[in-house]
């Protein structure tokens, strides 16, 4: 442990922490833009820069460790007057879109440039321009918005282990690159825009579904698998009711806020037409001919009828009753090994424990099995 202060502050720490999370623990801001705190430090925006007693320029906090006995200090006239130049210099390659960004509202750069007051530039020169557009199905890759902060490269590295991109070229034309500059080809786990702090990443399914204004966050859990993650809908109200236009999760859920491609991107189905709300019971032969649905010759397995026509919609007291007398009907004819049960990795543990011992000690048979096979 060593003791340091921070504008007046003393605090004792571990001698491997950073003097940003030292300023953090003591509720100390220092404006960041590359900084993440689950992947290693950059320090590549400058904006974190801090003064140390004994050094004669400044440093970053991300990146400078701890010692016995530091004096910092975060907020002088010169710091701040630093700061707003690598805003300004930031800015100055940066599209003055924020009007219809889909990040506006909640990206990092547009606060920080709010916060310094950067209104009009002064450092106005050359500008990256990129007119090609990633192809890929779910992730909009805007380079012109890229600050270069390396967020999506460690969080693909670091994070998922895939590499799908890194810096590419040198100097002004440095640029995010995937491999050989073709079109997003990896998990699309879409880690890359949980951690950009600006526009340049986003979902293609979100663009123009509404941003902050009149948007209602929901928490709740990813129904994809058993893991469980933690997810927060954004939901907004349209003509036909309520719909999702993005998912998002939190940092301090235990999946940390990473997701998968299906739990970021895999919720159109929450308002899709044909999505099931009711419980369907097929329509027997007998009902059917009953009602003046005639089948028709050499037709095998009722092909020719639509949906509506197989099933009836029932209640769920009326759908459950039902699966009872089946399943009752069915052991009691032929036995209970003629009843199998498939369950679903969707279900959490309890529920997949609660399904197979209904199918070992009520049904009396361990013909059972279950749909992950990943």
């Amino acid at each position: 442990m060593v003791t340091i202060t921070i504008d007046g502050k003393k605090i004792e720490i571990p001698e491997n922490t950073t003097v940003l999370e030292a300023a953090r623990m003591l509720d100390i801001p220092i404006p960041t833009l590359c900084h993440h705190p689950k992947l290693t430090p950059f320090g590549g925006c400058r904006m974190c820069i801090v003064e140390i007693k004994g050094i004669p320029r400044p440093v970053t906090s991300c990146t400078t460790p701890v010692s016995e006995g530091m004096e910092v200090a975060t907020s002088t006239a010169q710091l701040e007057g630093l700061r707003k130049t690598v805003m300004e210099l930031i800015l100055s390659d940066h599209p003055n879109d924020c009007m219809i960004c889909e990040k506006a509202g909640a990206c990092t750069l547009q606060e920080l440039a709010y916060f310094y007051g950067v209104r009009e530039n002064r450092l106005a020169g050359e500008r990256r321009t990129y007119t090609k557009k990633d192809g890929n199905p779910f992730i909009e890759r805007d380079l012109e918005k890229c600050i270069l902060c390396s967020r999506c490269v460690k969080a693909c590295d670091e994070i998922q282990g895939v590499e799908a991109i890194d810096f590419g070229y040198r100097g002004f034309k440095s640029k995010i690159c995937t491999s050989y500059e073709k079109d997003l080809d990896c998990e699309f786990c879409g880690q890359c825009v949980a951690v950009c702090p600006t526009g340049a990443h986003t979902g293609k399914q979100w663009a123009f579904k509404g941003r902050q204004k009149d948007i209602r966050e929901i928490d709740t859990v990813c129904p994809y698998c058993g893991t469980g993650c933690n997810i927060t809908l954004h939901v907004r109200k349209s003509v036909s009711g309520e719909e999702v236009v993005r998912v998002t999760s939190k940092e301090d859920t235990w999946n940390e806020g990473w997701l998968c491609v299906k739990g970021r991107f895999g919720y159109k189905f929450i308002n899709n037409p044909d999505r099931l709300t009711k419980p369907l019971i097929r329509i027997t032969p007998k009902d059917r001919e009953a009602s003046g649905v005639k089948r028709e010759e050499n037709s095998p397995y009722d092909s020719h009828l639509t949906p509506y026509e197989l099933f009836r919609e029932a209640t769920w007291d009326e759908a459950l009753d039902y699966v009872a007398s089946r399943l009752k009907e069915i052991k009691e004819k032929h036995g209970a090994d003629s009843i199998g049960g498939l369950s679903s990795a969707r279900c959490t543990n309890e529920e997949n424990y609660l399904f197979q011992k209904f199918i070992r000690a009520v049904i009396g048979t361990n013909n059972i099995d279950h749909c992950a096979r990943l």
